[in-house]
């Protein structure tokens, strides 16, 4: 059965991307905690990151630094914070949030609502810069 994430990838629900290639996909995640939250996933639908082989690991880790750099580039900031949770969607996937404090990457925090323009303006930002 297949995964939110792959139906995305499949474009059978509909997300702001960011980033594709072959093997990866990059979107704005839709409950953000920060403007340029952006989730990063192999598009193979593999429940846990570490079971990932090497190659498509590291693939992972090297497009969210593309994505990073760019999220920083868009929304100055005093990092990127990576986070991999992976509990609520069974489908590998990174957190990428700006961040100007700890309390920033706080998944407790209230998410922010953005409509649907905004969403599409940060994620054309962010891609035209990866």
């Amino acid at each position: 059965m297949d995964t939110i994430f792959t139906k995305i990838v499949k474009g059978e629900i509909p997300s702001y991307k960011v980033y594709e290639d072959e093997k990866y996909y990059a979107f704005l995640d839709i409950s953000p905690l920060k403007k340029g939250h952006t989730l990063v996933i192999p598009k193979s639908q593999v429940d846990y990151i570490f079971d990932l082989d090497d190659q498509e690991l590291s693939g992972l880790h090297i497009v969210s630094k593309k994505v990073a750099k760019a999220i920083k580039e868009v929304f100055p900031c005093e990092k990127v914070g990576v986070v991999v949770l992976g509990l609520e969607v069974p489908h590998a996937h990174i957190h990428l949030i700006p961040l100007e404090n700890e309390q920033d990457i706080n998944f407790a925090n209230p998410k922010l609502k953005l409509n649907p323009e905004e969403m599409k303006s940060i994620a054309d930002k962010i891609s035209e810069r990866i």
